[in-house]
């Protein structure tokens, strides 16, 4: 089931992730989809400071993937707009990112088909004339667990 929240700037956006981040218990696959500037980025920010990183949080856009290593888990943030083939992904060790208790934040997910599972979280970021409407959707049982954490119009 789809369900979907407003966010009207970048501070809101931030916020929803910050609010995400706080109901994950680890291990979690969260895509974030969207086309350029829909504010994949910034939910990914909003996300890793609200796990307590104080340092800035750059796009791994150049080198696929950034660790945080942080207090209750690690978060890795992938950024795959610059894949070529899907097979890159096994060669940056994909698959020990995925097995672990760490949560990943994957944006262009797509580019990664075929290599990627199917996600705990699927979210859609849209540009609106009034900001972004970010559309969450659950995959997994540990998806439907977290978004039912953080209520408030997000449902599995």
């Amino acid at each position: 089931m789809d369900s979907a929240l407003e966010s009207r700037d970048e501070s809101e956006t931030r916020e929803l992730g910050g609010r995400l981040a706080k109901a994950c218990q680890g291990g979690e696959l969260i895509f974030l989809v969207g086309d350029l500037g829909a504010g994949k980025s910034t939910f990914a920010r909003g996300f890793i400071h609200s796990l307590g990183y104080r340092d800035s949080v750059k796009s791994p856009t150049f080198t696929l993937v950034e660790p945080y290593e942080l207090p209750n888990a690690p978060v890795y943030h992938f950024d795959l707009y610059r894949l070529t083939d899907p097979e890159e992904l096994e060669y940056l060790g994909v698959r020990d990112y995925l097995a672990g208790e760490g949560i990943c934040l994957v944006e262009w997910p797509e580019k990664g088909a075929g290599v990627l599972p199917q996600p705990d979280i699927e979210i859609r970021l849209e540009e609106t004339s009034f900001g972004r409407r970010l559309r969450f959707r659950a995959f997994s049982d540990a998806g439907r667990r977290t978004l039912q954490a953080i209520g408030s119009g997000v449902d599995q």
